[in-house]
C-alpha cells in the first residue's frame, strides 16, 4: 500500500508550486509566536482572557466557524491555515470525522468490504455533534469520540476539549442539518476540482487508513461521488464564503482571518475594571468564614507580615497557617451520622464525610504552596492545578493552562491561593470549575489573605461558593495591592523578586 501511496505523488497538479510562501497579514507584538514546544506537546504561552462579565457569567458565547465540501477538498489544511494566521490562543478544531455512529455488526461487515456508505447524512451522530457545539461554545468543557478508520469504530477512550474563544468544525456534512446551522457564526464552503479530491483520497485512505486503490475507488464511484453530487454540493449556496482551490485560495483565507479578528475585538471583556467599581460598600457576605483571630493566629500574621521577616521564618509561619486554614475549611463540608464498634466491643456515634471524594485545585504559582498541608490532612487527595498570569498591557487575567482531575463534577474541590485582592483570578478559576460541571456549592475557595474587594467580587458573582480565609483587610490600592497587606507572597515564598507591577491575585505574573 506505502508503494500505492507514492505512486500517486506523481498525479498531484503543481498548483500554486511556483508561488512565494505566503506571509502573515496579522502583526505579532512579540518577535517569536506564543509557543512552546517540547517532544511531545505544543504548549501556548498565551493566554486565554476573561470569557465572562463581572457577574461570572458568559456574556459572550464562542465564535463558530463552519467548513464544508466535499470530501479530501482540503477542510482541514484550511482549518490549520486559518488558525495560525489568526495567532490567537485558545482556538479549537472539531472535526466531523470523530462522530460517525457506532456500526451495528452487519454495518461493521459492509465497511469491511467497501460496502457502507459513510458519505450519508444518516452515518453521522448529529445530535451528539450539536450537544457537544452547544456546550463548547457556552465555554463549556466537552468529550469527544475518537473514531478509528482502520477498523471503522469508536475507541473506548475520548478526548476532553476546553477553552474556545474560537471553534472551527469542518465536516462534509457541516451544512447538512438545520439546528447545526444554527450554531455556525460564519460558514465556508471550500470548492476543489473533483479530480484533485479523488487523488488525496486515494493518497489519505491507502496511506493512512489501511485501504487498498481497488476498495477506494470502488468507495468513490458507488458513494462519494453521489454523496457529493446529492448531498454536499447543494450546501454550497449555504455557505457566506466560497473558497475555490481550498488551501492554494491564500487571499480567501487572508480575508476570512481578517473578519474573525474584527468579531473577536468586538467581543473583548474588561472584568478587573469592573470588580473594582462595584458592589464594594456592601457588608461581608454570609459565604465567607474567617478563621478565628485567637491570639496564636494574630501573632503568625504578625511575623508573616512584617517586611524583616526571614524568609525560612516566613515559610515555616506561613505553612503553619495554611494547615490551620485548611482544617478550618474540612470542618465546614457535609458530614453524616455514622456508628463504629471500638476495640472494647462498645458502640461509638461519630461522623464520617458524606461526600464521594475531595479534590484540590491550586491557582498557580503561589496556590501550589498550600497542597502539603492539604496532602497532610486529607489522605490520597486528588491534586488540579490552574496557571493564571496578568497581561502586562490590559491589566487582565488570563487563562494559561490547566490540568484537572478526571470526573472532577462529583468531588468538593478545595481551590487554593494564597492572597486574593480584586478577585479577578478566583473569578476566572471558579468559572474554569464551573465549566467542568463542578456544582458551584461545592467550591471551597480557599485564601491566606484577601481584600474586601475580592470577597464581593467572588461573593457577587458566585453567591455559593464557600469563602475561606485566615484575614480579611479592607483596602486594595490603584496597583491591586492588598493593604495593609503581606507582600508578594510567591516571591517571598520562594525567594524571588518581584516585578514592579505584580498584585497580589496573581503572583504568578509573567517574567
Amino acid at each position: 500500500s506505502n508503494s500505492s501511496a507514492e505512486s500517486l505523488d506523481r498525479l498531484y497538479p503543481a498548483v500554486g508550486s511556483t508561488k512565494p510562501p505566503r506571509k502573515r497579514t496579522t502583526s505579532q507584538c512579540k518577535s517569536e509566536p506564543p509557543l512552546l514546544r517540547t517532544s511531545k506537546r505544543t504548549i501556548y504561552t498565551a493566554g486565554r482572557p476573561p470569557w465572562y462579565n463581572e457577574h461570572g457569567t458568559q456574556s459572550k458565547e464562542a465564535f463558530v466557524i463552519g467548513l464544508g465540501g466535499g470530501s479530501a477538498s482540503g477542510k482541514t489544511t484550511v482549518a490549520t491555515m486559518i488558525i495560525e494566521a489568526l495567532d490567537v490562543p485558545w482556538v479549537v478544531l472539531l472535526s466531523m470525522d470523530s462522530f460517525y455512529k457506532v456500526l451495528t455488526k452487519q454495518q461493521q461487515e459492509q465497511a469491511a468490504s467497501n460496502d457502507f456508505n459513510f458519505d450519508h447524512p444518516d452515518a453521522f451522530d448529529f445530535d451528539l455533534i450539536i450537544a457537544t457545539l452547544k456546550k463548547l461554545k457556552q465555554g463549556k468543557s466537552v468529550k469527544i469520540p475518537i473514531y478509528d478508520f482502520t477498523t471503522h469504530s469508536r475507541k473506548k477512550e475520548w478526548k476532553t476539549l476546553y477553552g474556545a474563544n474560537v471553534i472551527i468544525f469542518e465536516g462534509i456534512m457541516a451544512f447538512a442539518d438545520k439546528e447545526l446551522l444554527k450554531l455556525l457564526d460564519l460558514k465556508i464552503f471550500v470548492d476543489t476540482d473533483s479530480d484533485i479530491r479523488l487523488v488525496r483520497r486515494l493518497r489519505r485512505d491507502i496511506s493512512e487508513r489501511g485501504r487498498d486503490i481497488e476498495g477506494v475507488i470502488k468507495q468513490y464511484n458507488k458513494f462519494v461521488k453521489p454523496a457529493f453530487d446529492q448531498y454536499i454540493q447543494p450546501t454550497m449556496r449555504l455557505a457566506d464564503i466560497v473558497v475555490p482551490r481550498g488551501s492554494g485560495n491564500t487571499v480567501a483565507i487572508d480575508l476570512i482571518v481578517q473578519h474573525v479578528h474584527s468579531q473577536l475585538e468586538e467581543r473583548e471583556l474588561s472584568v478587573r475594571a469592573a470588580l473594582a467599581s462595584a458592589h464594594q460598600c456592601h457588608p461581608l457576605p454570609q459565604t465567607l468564614s474567617v478563621l478565628k483571630n485567637t491570639p496564636q493566629v494574630r501573632g503568625m500574621h504578625t511575623i508573616i507580615r512584617n517586611k524583616e521577616t526571614s524568609r525560612d521564618e516566613f515559610i515555616f509561619y506561613s505553612k503553619r497557617l495554611m494547615r490551620l486554614l485548611i482544617e478550618h475549611a474540612l470542618s465546614l463540608l457535609p458530614f453524616q451520622s455514622c456508628t463504629v464498634q471500638t476495640p472494647q466491643g462498645q458502640d461509638y456515634e461519630g461522623r464520617t464525610y458524606s461526600g464521594k471524594q475531595i479534590t484540590g485545585v491550586s491557582i498557580l504559582r503561589a496556590g501550589e504552596t498550600m497542597e502539603p498541608a492539604l496532602r497532610a490532612v486529607c489522605k490520597d487527595v486528588r491534586i488540579g492545578t490552574i496557571l493564571i498570569q496578568t497581561n502586562c498591557n490590559t491589566g487582565e487575567p488570563e487563562l494559561h493552562y490547566l490540568r484537572l482531575p478526571k470526573d472532577i463534577s462529583e468531588d468538593h474541590v478545595i481551590l487554593m491561593d494564597c492572597t486574593v485582592s480584586t478577585g479577578a483570578a478566583a473569578m476566572m478559576a471558579v468559572r474554569v470549575l464551573l465549566d467542568h460541571d463542578v456544582p458551584e456549592d461545592k467550591i471551597f475557595l480557599l485564601s491566606l489573605l484577601m481584600a474586601e474587594m475580592g470577597v464581593h467580587s467572588v461573593a457577587y458573582a458566585f453567591p455559593r461558593v464557600k469563602i475561606i480565609t485566615t484575614a480579611v483587610d479592607k483596602k486594595v490600592n490603584d496597583l491591586f495591592r492588598i493593604i495593609p497587606g503581606i507582600g508578594n507572597f510567591g516571591d517571598r515564598y520562594f525567594g524571588t523578586d518581584a516585578p514592579p507591577d505584580w498584585s497580589d491575585d496573581e503572583d504568578a505574573l509573567s517574567t
